[in-house]
């Protein structure tokens, strides 16, 4: 008998009292050690910082009640393994980037970025004042997993290439790492595309085994070292224009956490989805300019490419368009980001504008 069943008899066959005894949840007592386990390598800037800084505040907050011990990818599992980790309860809660788990829902793409997608502040927008929050968890719902956003890198980079690119058929037999929707969209261009992990990017293109790379943005680049094996750099991405990080716990294990660990679980996620947001962003410009220093020649594609990236774009969406849950999650998404952008572009956008013209 499950435990839902168990309480609705015995609420049936006793008094009150002790229905309302056998109602409230257990919880486990005690200092308890929580196994995050990721899908960073150690040292990865900004992305493995935000899994640890998650952590620490977790512990800090919790006044040591709860202690997360972060694992790196392949410390205990596989970075692309760490959702199944966590479903079967071999770890207790995940820090990485939800369009990696595809596979599992492709929903989850929505929940990391999407091609042609939300910026960071649209995404802020939807999952905390619109449907983004509750949609995360009920897909996670499926999966065992009550999820978070737990941090974000702001607008990802077009990314590195061997070549300059000219036109959308220089896609055609190119070895190019990107995972997600965007990946898949490359695809439709007839690029041959990987889906590796972070720690394993710098090796496939100092190696050859892939002609180009996207991976964050200047600072988290200039750290992995991509301007060592190629100079040509597109500033701009259509995949990822403003990327989530999702912190996942198996939902058994949350379930046993008292309210008060819970809702320290929760705001320490929301905290280290700005703090790291602000952690790019701030480090970005310099590092763009070190590039350049260095002899990166920073390009932009022509729109020849972005519209061949717009119309890949929207078949990949259309393809997942016969899941009810995609579909749900997609028009929730868009609704919300038109709603959100109209009033950035008119206040925001049109000061920026602005400004830059009056400051030179």
């Amino acid at each position: 008998m499950d435990r839902r069943s168990f309480l609705r008899t015995s609420a049936l066959g006793g008094t009150a009292a002790a229905a309302s005894t056998l109602a409230a949840p257990v919880y486990a007592q005690g200092k308890r050690t929580l196994t995050m386990v990721t899908t960073w390598g150690r040292g990865l800037a900004g992305v493995f910082d935000a899994a640890q800084h998650a952590a620490d505040t977790i512990t800090a907050m919790s006044d040591g009640q709860l202690t997360v011990d972060v694992k790196a990818a392949g410390e205990l599992v596989g970075a692309f393994e760490v959702f199944d980790a966590v479903t079967a309860g071999q770890a207790d809660m995940y820090h990485g980037a939800d369009y990696y788990f595809v596979g599992q829902h492709p929903g989850y793409a929505f929940f990391t970025s999407v091609p042609f997608g939300m910026t960071a502040q649209e995404l802020a927008n939807w999952y905390y004042h619109g449907d983004g929050a509750a949609l995360h968890d009920e897909l996670g719902q499926i999966f065992g997993l009550k999820s978070f956003l737990g941090g974000n890198t702001g607008a990802q980079s077009g990314g590195w290439f061997a070549k300059e690119i000219s036109g959308p058929e220089d896609f055609n037999g190119l070895k190019f790492r990107m995972p997600g929707l965007g990946g898949k969209a490359l695809g439709k261009l007839g690029a041959s595309v990987q889906n590796l992990p972070g720690a394993e990017v710098y090796q496939a293109l100092a190696s050859g085994a892939i002609d180009g790379t996207e991976w964050i943005g200047p600072w988290a680049d200039e750290k992995a070292g991509f301007q060592e094996i190629t100079k040509f750099y597109y500033t701009a991405g259509f995949h990822e224009p403003g990327a989530g990080l999702s912190i996942a716990l198996n939902r058994e294990v949350f379930e046993g956490l008292t309210p008060a660990q819970q809702k320290i679980v929760e705001i320490a996620s929301a905290e280290a989805h700005q703090w790291n947001l602000a952690q790019f962003l701030a480090n970005n410009g310099a590092a763009l300019v070190r590039l350049q220093a260095a002899g990166v020649k920073t390009l932009e594609f022509p729109d020849s490419v972005w519209d061949a990236f717009g119309k890949a774009s929207d078949e990949v969406h259309q393809e997942n368009m016969g899941d009810p849950l995609y579909k749900k999650i997609y028009d929730s998404y868009i609704a919300s980001m038109k709603a959100s952008s109209g009033w950035i572009q008119k206040s925001e956008g049109a000061y920026r504008e602005q400004r830059d013209r009056v400051l030179g």
